[in-house]
């Protein structure tokens, strides 16, 4: 009997998301200097204790359905896989090195190294209030990201690297500006709440 331990993240998934209560929209290529507009489709479902597991799938042409494991650590979830934090912060931090890696490849900046440092604080009275009767609340309290570049481009270069990155970034767009948004539950097939802003 081994004591690895068994983690799962995810792996390529044989199909694509189906979800139930929207209709997914078809890939439209942007004609210049339309920008092009995609989306990210996603299904989850709850499994026994806090695992859960869903499809992802991006739906620019070329991009695989990815199958994600979800769950917490001891002693509320069995630690098998990252929680959602660790998804939504990594998330953050790849978007943007994504950017300035197109970026500085088009722009043809010589870069040797790049890294990512990423600090988001976050607050929640779940440890410490529901056994006292309380509902449970959460708070972002914060993100700092600081991008270590190593290059001997001059630093205006490697600063209009960075601002064409963040404005690029759709991750950042969404931390630093108000987006639509809507919510809704369905129990046993009624609509409950539908909520929006």
């Amino acid at each position: 009997m081994s004591d690895t331990k068994e983690f799962h993240v995810g792996e390529l998934s044989a199909k694509m998301p189906e979800p139930t209560q929207y209709e997914p929209s078809p890939f439209k290529k942007g004609r210049p200097p339309e920008p092009l507009q995609f989306e990210v489709n996603m299904t989850a479902e709850a499994h026994d204790r806090q695992k859960k597991s869903g499809s992802v799938q991006v739906n620019i042409p070329g991009f695989s359905p990815v199958k994600l494991y979800c769950d917490e650590q001891v002693p509320v979830g069995d630690d098998t896989a990252p929680p959602p934090l660790a998804f939504f912060c990594a998330g953050i931090g790849f978007c943007l090195m994504t950017h300035l890696t197109d970026i500085y490849t088009a722009r043809k900046i010589r870069i040797k190294s790049m890294k990512i440092e990423q600090k988001v604080r976050f607050e929640t009275n779940l440890s410490n209030m529901r056994e006292l009767g309380h509902t449970t609340d959460g708070k972002t309290l914060g993100i700092e990201t600081h991008v270590l570049i190593d290059s001997d481009e001059p630093q205006e270069r490697i600063k209009d690297l960075m601002d064409e990155a963040e404005n690029a970034c759709m991750a950042h767009f969404a931390l630093r500006n108000p987006i639509p948004w809507q919510s809704r539950l369905i129990h046993n097939g009624e609509e409950l709440l539908n909520r929006e802003g």
